[in-house]
C-alpha cells in the first residue's frame, strides 16, 4: 500500500467534520460497514447509495466533510457524478480503486490503491478477493484513526453499551 496516500487519508478523515461513503454492489456493502466503523469511533459517516447521492442525498455533505468512494475498477458509472458534485462542495474525496488510471482515481484528491490479482470464483467476476482487501483497507484506516484520534476505550463503551462487547467493557 502506497503510505503517503495512506497517511494522507487518515489526516483528512480525522479532521473531517462528516464521512460519506459510497460504492455499488460488493464495495457498496464493505462502504457501509466503513460508515459503521467510523460512527463507532465516534467520526460522524454514513453510507450513501451511489443513486439516493444524485437524488438529494449528496446534501448531507458539506465543506471541510470527506466522501470515500470505492471500485475495484475505478470505472463505476454511478459514481463519477457523485466527484463532481464533491468538487463543487469543496468536500474531499478519496478513492479506493485497483486502477489507479480510472476516472474515480484521476478526479479524486487522496487514492488508495488496492492490490487484487483475480477473484476467487472460476469466472473472476464475483467481488470475493476485493471485498475482503477493500475491507482489509477499512479497518486499517479505522485502527489508524483511533490512533490520530486519540480515541480512547472508555468512549466506546459509553456508545456501545450492548451485547457482550458492551456488557464487558462496562463491568466494574
Amino acid at each position: 500500500m502506497d503510505e503517503t496516500a495512506f497517511e494522507k487519508a487518515v489526516t483528512v478523515l480525522a479532521k473531517a467534520g462528516s464521512i460519506a461513503t459510497s460504492g455499488c454492489g460488493h464495495s457498496g456493502i464493505a462502504c457501509q460497514h466503513f460508515a459503521h466503523l467510523m460512527c463507532c469511533i465516534e467520526r460522524p459517516a454514513r453510507f450513501i447509495s451511489p443513486s439516493e447521492a444524485l437524488h438529494g442525498a449528496s446534501g448531507f455533505l458539506k465543506e471541510g466533510d470527506v466522501m470515500v468512494l470505492a471500485s475495484r475498477g475505478g470505472k463505476t458509472t454511478e459514481l463519477i457524478p457523485i466527484m463532481d458534485v464533491c468538487k463543487f462542495k469543496k468536500v474531499k474525496v478519496i478513492s479506493i480503486t485497483e486502477n489507479i488510471d480510472s476516472p474515480l482515481a484521476l478526479k479524486a484528491d487522496i487514492v488508495i490503491k488496492m492490490h487484487v490479482e483475480r477473484e476467487t470464483d472460476k469466472y473472476n467476476s464475483q467481488g470475493t478477493t476485493s471485498f475482503v482487501v477493500l475491507s482489509a483497507i477499512f479497518d486499517a484506516l479505522q485502527s489508524a484513526l483511533l490512533e490520530e484520534t486519540g480515541f480512547k476505550i472508555d468512549q466506546f463503551a459509553l456508545i456501545h453499551p450492548g451485547g457482550a462487547v458492551g456488557e464487558r467493557l462496562n463491568a466494574k
